[in-house]
């Protein structure tokens, strides 16, 4: 077991409300510039842009997963992460066939940036990324399955799109193992934040729409190996 330094939420331009400077190059050179070990890219409702950081990466001192943050029917954000390119795109075509068919609007929304691994646009999405989809949280468990992903969910402590503020509590029959706590210190001092989180590992991102978002090498997890099988192991323990 080694410590690595990590950051697993991270959007990029594909994100309405990430910054146009989010392209793969930059999010990778920021966090190797950081000193992180592995990331993970999670756009919003899509992987879109996960083949062109992959292959960006390639060579790079650090590991990257391909991901998505997922806003289910009840409208809460949970981190679907995969081990490769191919069920991570599958499980993309898979949520794009479950969304709302409405057209993005740029003025209000922001761009959805598609880029290849140059940081070129090669296309831009025209179906709005940032509502919820018609998935519901109770599919999830058995989405990972048969996508071969990870999920957990995010920023639990907002008051927006969060598990908790949608439902009060996270319910166990859904079979997470892990939950992101997008600030510790703030949420730990409030009543009852314990009880919350009791029985789950806790783990914090940055959440990063902006390039000086990306997390600063402050927190490690404890891994066999700094890919998806080591990380999946290390967050299943209770």
């Amino acid at each position: 077991m080694k410590p690595y330094f990590y950051d697993l939420h991270i959007h990029s331009c594909l994100s309405p409300c990430g910054d146009d400077d989010m392209t793969v190059h930059n999010i990778l050179g920021m966090a190797m510039v950081k000193g992180l070990e592995l990331i993970a890219l999670t756009d919003h409702n899509s992987c879109k842009n996960c083949p062109a950081i992959l292959k960006a990466a390639e060579g790079a001192p650090l590991t990257v997963l391909p991901g998505m943050e997922l806003c289910t029917s009840e409208e809460f954000h949970v981190v679907c992460l995969f081990p490769s390119l191919k069920p991570a795109m599958a499980f993309d075509e898979y949520v794009y066939s479950h969304l709302p068919k409405v057209n993005n609007n740029e003025a209000i929304f922001g761009k959805q940036q598609i880029l290849d691994e140059q940081d070129q646009v090669i296309a831009v999405e025209p179906i709005m990324l940032a509502g919820a989809s018609t998935i519901s949280v109770e599919q999830l468990p058995g989405l990972m399955a048969q996508f071969g992903g990870f999920a957990f969910p995010s920023h639990i402590d907002k008051n927006s799109f969060s598990i908790v503020a949608s439902l009060g509590l996270i319910p166990p029959e859904l079979g997470f193992t892990c939950v992101e706590v997008f600030q510790p210190n703030t949420f730990f001092a409030r009543p009852g934040a314990r009880l919350i989180t009791n029985g789950y590992r806790v783990i914090t991102n940055s959440d990063a729409h902006y390039l000086g978002d990306i997390a600063e090498p402050e927190r490690q997890l404890e891994l066999e190996s700094p890919d998806f099988y080591g990380l999946v192991k290390s967050l299943r323990v209770r």
